[in-house]
């Protein structure tokens, strides 16, 4: 059981992270922090912005041109939102600008970004007009120039990509079962039946086995990081099951295969659908923050480095992955939210003492 005191502070976290709502398209640049800091806060002040009494407004941040402000009253954070057009105006604008207002408890996981491999259906279809019916099932997603070599690259929620991933597979994989039966009604036309083969093997690394032999899982990728430091039993199988992993950028798509005898072929299942009910509950409570490098140098990712160390131990349940040029923090939304905050707070202090 955690101490009271430990309990007491996550739920004051909570409280806080439910009170915030991050700002994005704030102007930057134009103006000294602290005079945009104060525009920011008559802006969520004012009646006419459904605003209300203001706690804090933390910018600049971590991420260019977006912002935190945290209201004294959880209602207000409602009234906020309720609004269609948030204009930022002040006569030390030489405009108004259009900002975007979101729960800070929002899942974030929004924009993730695939590169999707159509060059599997190229016998079957113009891959091109495919392109274009996909483009008209698929409104919430932007695409890329379709590639030479078959590839596109898709940006849009981690849900809109399952979903044409999800299409994909089954459109795939009634192609695969369509070339199977006409193959067995005739033995001839070798041309043929070599481009049906093709299709069948690159598909049979892409298609979920309609006999539960092998099952794929579209996660993303943080969650799937998520999972496996923090679940790691959700990958727990038996002798007869193997699990493999591709990632590629934001998303991670896991093969599940049984290796054993056809009767274990329902666990395969069942795995599957263990990694599917874990991936959901943490896509609709985890929040991922990016910490940006600003110098690029090895001294400052030192630095960083050694502010999320120290500060992890107080944060159990934060996942801290580093990159070249930034540093992604994973958990639930009042734990990030603090703490990025501190984070800030150290690198502030460890550049005073300098």
């Amino acid at each position: 059981m955690q101490p009271r005191s430990r309990r007491n502070f996550a739920t004051a976290q909570a409280a806080k992270s439910a009170r915030t709502v991050v700002i994005t398209g704030v102007p930057d640049g134009l103006l000294h922090n602290d005079v945009m800091t104060d525009i920011l806060m008559i802006h969520f002040q004012m009646s006419k912005n459904n605003g209300g009494d203001v706690e804090e407004v933390m910018y600049p941040t971590r991420r260019k041109g977006v912002a935190y402000v945290t209201f004294e009253d959880q209602e207000v954070v409602e009234n906020v939102l309720k609004k269609d057009e948030h204009r930022l105006e002040d006569k030390r604008l030489s405009r108004y600008y259009l900002l975007k207002v979101t729960r800070y408890c929002e899942n974030v996981f929004s924009s993730v970004t695939s590169v999707l491999d159509m060059s599997i259906f190229k016998d079957q279809f113009v891959l091109e007009d495919l392109i274009q019916e996909i483009k008209k099932k698929s409104t919430a997603l932007s695409f890329g120039p379709l590639q030479s070599n078959g590839h596109i690259s898709v940006q849009g929620s981690f849900p809109a990509i399952k979903l044409l991933r999800d299409f994909l597979l089954l459109k795939a994989k009634s192609l695969s079962e369509k070339d199977k039966r006409e193959a067995s009604k005739s033995h001839q036309r070798p041309r043929r039946r070599l481009q049906q083969q093709r299709l069948t093997t690159e598909t049979s690394n892409f298609v979920d086995g309609a006999d539960g032999e092998k099952q794929v899982v579209v996660l993303d990728t943080d969650i799937y990081h998520y999972m496996k430091y923090f679940f790691s039993r959700t990958f727990l199988v038996n002798d007869n099951v193997v699990i493999s992993d591709v990632t590629d950028g934001d998303i991670t798509t896991v093969y599940i295969k049984n290796i054993g005898n056809r009767s274990d072929a329902g666990q395969v299942l069942k795995v599957k659908e263990k990694i599917e009910n874990q991936s959901i509950k943490l896509h609709n409570t985890l929040r991922k923050e990016r910490i940006y490098f600003q110098e690029h140098t090895r001294g400052e990712k030192q630095r960083y480095k050694w502010a999320c160390e120290n500060l992890k131990p107080h944060y159990p349940h934060v996942l801290i992955i580093p990159y070249d040029t930034h540093i992604d923090v994973v958990g639930n939304p009042a734990e990030i939210f603090e703490f990025t905050k501190k984070v800030s707070s150290e690198i502030q202090s460890l550049f005073q003492t300098r």
